[in-house]
């Protein structure tokens, strides 16, 4: 019987959607530069729908997993499931807990008042927490957000990402595409009325262990996954010239689209968030799937953005959060802020590269070698 890690290898993967990853995942990074300057008030935030980048990467996992792993199930354990996973993902986990608590007393400000009141060993006990990724609740809070992951706010989604892969191995993938087909409505119908009921006319949300951002996590894990999971099974793909660029184009028309409605009419921007979600990014992953790579130069630039898109995602929000902090106690007018935006994005992409090339692809290699019977490759949207 082959191995699983060498079949699993001779699987062609997307390029295009490793591309637009890496898209989405600066477009995050943008938006929360941006997000500084909002006071709280999205309604009034440049690069308005940025978070709705999450909802886009919960739709490519569903569908990069169903496409590595349908199809392995007769010849592969659960618990060879879960390892591939854990060293597919952990390892930045642990990354970005670790770098936030390095910079954690670099952000100490009006913005993040509990900070300089915090010892040293409750920094470094959430920190080892935060490597397991179980969730904090806001009474283990350090820094005045009620995150379940305040040294890197952003592994939140990938404790969402985690549940998904346990309801997959255990539920989901047992389901017929008929079966699926009817979850996937009902998890639609919750996103559209999370989205038009929710008091601040978004699907923003899912970061806090309280019962309200609990459901608001699960709401938008639901459906993204479940359908990215179906549109793998049908094999929809939409076959278009230059691909990559029309889907980027979309990515960022979707996540950069000003706020609907304004405050007189909050439900029509969750109306526009539901859809975005349920129609448009389908759509985008359908044609990503479907297109072909145009050319060496297009070819390096997908590999590189899914490679560092990731690591991008996860390590960024550590030094958003001392961008926040000095903002606001220096009260940093707009146009200086973005020249020290632009600065930070690419202090940001560089240190996702190195990252990625000194630890997380060692470490996965070493994982690999050390708990499957064959050496693991590194991973980008191949799941």
């Amino acid at each position: 019987m082959a191995d699983i890690s060498s079949v699993l290898q001779t699987k062609s993967h997307y390029q295009i959607l490793d591309g637009l990853r890496g898209v989405a995942a600066m477009l995050v990074v943008i938006f929360h530069l941006f997000e500084t300057y909002s006071n709280g008030d999205h309604t009034k935030q440049i690069l308005n729908h940025g978070y709705l980048a999450v909802d886009f990467f919960f739709l490519l996992s569903g569908f990069v997993i169903a496409y590595a792993y349908d199809d392995r199930w007769g010849r592969m354990s659960y618990g060879n499931f879960f390892k591939r996973r854990l060293i597919r993902l952990h390892p930045m986990v642990i990354m970005g807990s670790v770098v936030g608590a390095a910079l954690f007393y670099f952000q100490t400000g009006p913005a993040f008042p509990t900070i300089a009141a915090t010892p040293v060993w409750r920094v470094l006990l959430v920190m080892l927490v935060g490597c397991t990724l179980i969730p904090l609740t806001p009474a283990m809070d350090i820094r005045g957000w009620q995150e379940m992951h305040p040294l890197d706010g952003p592994a939140w989604s990938l404790f969402f990402e985690y549940v998904g892969n346990i309801l997959y191995a255990f539920v989901i993938r047992r389901l017929s595409n008929k079966a699926l087909g009817v979850v996937v409505l009902l998890a639609a119908a919750l996103l559209i009325h999370l989205g038009i009921t929710s008091p601040h006319g978004d699907v923003i949300g899912g970061w806090s262990v309280t019962p309200a951002q609990l459901h608001v996590g699960f709401t938008r894990l639901l459906f993204p996954f479940l359908a990215g999971i179906l549109l793998m099974r049908i094999g929809k793909r939409i076959h278009v010239r230059g691909a990559f660029m029309i889907c980027s184009v979309l990515v960022a028309a979707v996540l950069c689209m000003p706020r609907v409605g304004g405050s007189q009419h909050l439900w029509w921007n969750g109306m526009y968030d539901s859809l975005a979600i349920i129609l448009v990014f389908p759509l985008i992953v359908a044609m990503g799937a479907g297109g072909s790579i145009e050319g060496k130069m297009q070819s390096r630039v997908c590999k590189l953005f899914g490679e560092i898109s990731y690591p991008l995602y996860i390590t960024h929000y550590p030094l958003i959060y001392i961008y926040t902090a000095w903002v606001t106690r220096e009260k940093i007018p707009p146009l200086q802020g973005a020249i020290a935006g632009a600065v930070l994005l690419a202090v940001a992409i560089a240190l996702a590269y190195l990252c990625l090339k000194l630890y997380d692809e060692p470490v996965r290699r070493w994982l690999g070698r050390r708990f499957l019977a064959q050496r693991q490759k590194p991973e980008s949207v191949r799941a």
